[in-house]
């Protein structure tokens, strides 16, 4: 008897993964540039504190909603695709199994292996061998709204909460670059571990993040010293 063979990739995170790294990352761009920002302006300490906990409460709830309209509209697509299938299937079976095998062909199968899969597949379970094969939707990929929304909020909020635990260490004189500079941090840590999940390499994972968290971080910054001088 032929032993099983289970092997674990990482396609399966895409989901959780893009939604996790993604949140993350905003909550620390965007907590610690609209902080630094606003230090840049020379406000009391405790109005940078104010502004940096309501940027993570509405940066939070920002990114659950995006992300649950924006995967609710993709799950929507996948279940009209999967309901005209469904009808196809009813109303031409043979032409939707030569479809299939004209798939498998085109992927190296030779026609008599290729219309032979195509019907076994069929028989076993049809409408999962088209979803699969034909749109490409499978069930370790397919579109999941509230557990997108969750990780994200999550997410986010816990990347923001690293800036905010800076401004209540750091010294008042000293809050923007202490924040500007244990954000890169955060980010750079951020990137290593995104990388090391999903199999990316460290080094380019970790300074695409840092470079654009920079940037931001850097003309956030900019404004803020222009306006409190303004103002």
């Amino acid at each position: 008897m032929a032993k099983k063979h289970q092997e674990r990739h990482r396609t399966g995170r895409i989901g959780w993964l893009r939604a996790a790294v993604l949140g993350a990352n905003d909550g620390i761009v965007s907590t610690a540039s609209l902080i630094v920002g606003v230090a840049a302006a020379n406000p009391a300490h405790g109005e940078v504190l104010v502004a940096g906990v309501a940027g993570l409460v509405a940066g939070a709830m920002s990114m659950a909603a995006g992300e649950y309209v924006s995967v609710s509209s993709q799950a929507d697509t996948e279940k009209a695709d999967l309901a005209r299938e469904r009808k196809e299937l009813d109303r031409d079976e043979p032409f939707e199994r030569d479809e299939l095998a004209a798939i498998y062909e085109a992927r190296g199968l030779d026609p008599a292996l290729a219309a032979q899969v195509a019907q076994q597949l069929m028989a076993h379970d049809a409408l999962g061998a088209h979803a699969r094969d034909e749109l490409g939707i499978s069930e370790h990929l397919t579109a999941r709204p509230v557990q997108a929304a969750f990780a994200s909020a999550g997410a986010f909020a816990a990347g923001a909460a690293l800036p905010l635990l800076t401004v209540l260490i750091a010294p008042e004189l000293r809050l923007v670059p202490v924040v500007f500079g244990s954000s890169i941090i955060f980010l750079t840590v951020l990137g290593v571990l995104a990388a090391r999940a999903g199999g990316a390499p460290v080094m380019t994972s970790a300074f695409r993040i840092v470079f654009w968290g920079a940037i931001a971080m850097g003309l956030t910054a900019a404004v803020g010293a222009l306006f409190g001088t303004v103002v």
